[in-house]
């Protein structure tokens, strides 16, 4: 479990709390500027040399990892618990510093969480006692952005398909329509670069799908730069244009495949199925 998690679960409210001055850009962000204000568009990354090991361990968890991610693209990294997944998805986030090399966005070192980019967990992490809307504006109200709310929260809301719940309380819905609502506050604040770590794997399978399509359709209507966490090969299947294949001991990346499972992306097509075996090849090869 990774610290965030553990504080979350910890102390609820603070937790929570936390999370969402995180999503929101609570954080100083020097390049607030003119782009801000705009359309989002999807943001370039660059990962240089990155390495990264955890206080106290004998080895490096992530070790000299080179890729690049260009603006508008959904790349999944894939691999076994341990491989240093929601390690590197974090240090993209500025969750955390890498011990050496760097993660670049737009061209700028990243040192810190930004409203530019937002992670997604397991956990939705809303608040209980708040409606749909209020929630999904946390993040321009703690970004001091209330005069906005208005007018995005109910287009994210019609985006999500909450429109009919915007005024129910969150704990009347279920698992699914939760992290919905987690959606439209991460998009409320126009972000470039979404950061997905497994936000889909507590759900039942058919809600998982439909939320899965969901969010390829939203990313690419919005022209989000999307990295996404899984070891749930038909999940990258569905929602990623590209994948990396990850090994453990330490974390790197040995496999960078286009993935092309037909423009439907549906389970059905044989076009579909073909690719998600071979990539389910690519993935047992890593054991």
């Amino acid at each position: 479990m990774n610290a965030i998690s553990s504080f979350v679960q910890a102390r609820p409210l603070d937790g929570i709390l936390t999370l969402a001055r995180s999503l929101s850009g609570h954080h100083d962000d020097p390049r607030r500027d003119a782009k801000a204000e705009r359309n989002a568009t999807g943001a370039h990354v660059q990962i240089e040399g990155l390495q990264h090991r955890y206080k106290g361990a004998a080895a490096n968890c992530l070790d000299k990892l080179e890729f690049k991610v260009t603006p508008g693209q959904i790349v999944a990294l894939v691999g076994r618990s341990g491989c240093g997944k929601s390690t590197l998805l974090h240090l993209i986030g500025g969750l955390m510093q890498p011990s050496a090399g760097g993660v670049y966005i737009d061209g700028n070192r990243v040192k810190s969480a930004c409203p530019r980019w937002v992670v997604m967990f397991q956990a939705p992490s809303l608040f209980p006692w708040m409606t749909v809307a209020q929630n999904a504006a946390l993040g321009l109200r703690f970004a001091g952005r209330k005069a906005e709310i208005a007018k995005r929260i109910p287009p994210l809301l019609e985006l999500v398909g909450l429109t009919a719940f915007a005024d129910r309380n969150v704990q009347d819905l279920s698992g699914g329509q939760q992290q919905r609502v987690a959606l439209a506050r991460s998009l409320a604040t126009q972000p470039e670069l979404l950061l997905l770590d497994e936000p889909f794997s507590a759900l039942d399978a058919f809600t998982r799908r439909a939320l899965q399509q969901d969010v390829r359709r939203i990313a690419k209507e919005l022209g989000l730069t999307v990295v996404l966490v899984t070891h749930d090969i038909t999940e990258a299947a569905i929602m990623a244009d590209r994948a990396l294949v990850m090994a453990p001991d330490p974390g790197r990346i040995v496999t960078d495949t286009l993935l092309d499972p037909g423009p439907e992306r549906h389970r059905d097509n044989p076009q579909f199925e073909a690719e998600r075996a071979r990539l389910a090849t690519l993935f047992e090869a890593t054991a």
